[in-house]
């Protein structure tokens, strides 16, 4: 038998003094607040007797970070999976406004000549297309219980809009993807040929959340 569940798990709060789009820039780790976030994400499935069999991460601080907590609390080592990084963006580095500073630079006017690709980035296609193939291999990694993957907001989005069968361009504003909550897919039929559906969202951190600045996602 393969896994029974996925859950996407997004990282805490990041150390951003700056406000900076952080994307893949190194340096950027949890905050003290991101640290308690990934705790009261990983010891709400731990307390729910969610039965945790693999945990994976994104290579990058953030979510290897927020991963910590889920690896003390069910005693399993942290697998790396390149697949479900952040997305590469070209402002990187810049504090926000940045897409309207471009239209005050020609050389720039490329980025954002195709807003629903996008053209600053990674194509939406191109992230749903790994997240999904890495999500396939997780499922496949197990016998049986559940995987979490530590991920960052815009690869989970791209996958509950795959999921959900809308359009990938979206308005990031909207994004249902709070700091250290956790969607939850499943297969179905629970065959290697079958579809990914998600089939529950929870938001552990929330009490935390009032102070927290979620800024600097891609």
């Amino acid at each position: 038998m393969p896994a029974t569940r996925l859950h996407l798990v997004r990282h805490g709060e990041v150390h951003n003094p700056d406000r900076v789009l952080y994307g893949r820039l190194p340096g950027f780790g949890l905050s003290e607040l991101g640290g308690r976030m990934a705790l009261a994400s990983a010891t709400a499935w731990k307390d729910a007797g969610v039965d945790v069999r693999r945990i994976v991460a994104s290579p990058l601080q953030r979510t290897q970070e927020s991963a910590a907590p889920w690896s003390n609390a069910y005693g399993l080592d942290v697998t790396l999976d390149e697949r479900i990084i952040e997305p590469t963006n070209r402002y990187e580095g810049q504090p926000p406004g940045f897409t309207k500073r471009s239209l005050g630079r020609p050389a720039e006017w490329p980025w954002i000549a195709n807003p629903f690709r996008p053209s600053w980035g990674e194509a939406y296609e191109s992230i749903a297309g790994r997240m999904l193939a890495a999500m396939t291999t997780a499922w496949e990694s197990v016998d049986e219980g559940d995987v979490v993957l530590v991920s960052h907001q815009l690869p989970i989005w791209m996958v509950h809009r795959k999921l959900a069968g809308e359009s990938l361009w979206h308005d990031p504003r909207k994004r249902r993807c709070d700091l250290s909550s956790i969607t939850t897919v499943e297969r179905v039929p629970a065959t290697p040929t079958g579809r990914f559906t998600e089939v529950g969202y929870a938001d552990p951190a929330q009490e935390l959340r009032a102070t927290a600045v979620d800024e600097g996602a891609v």
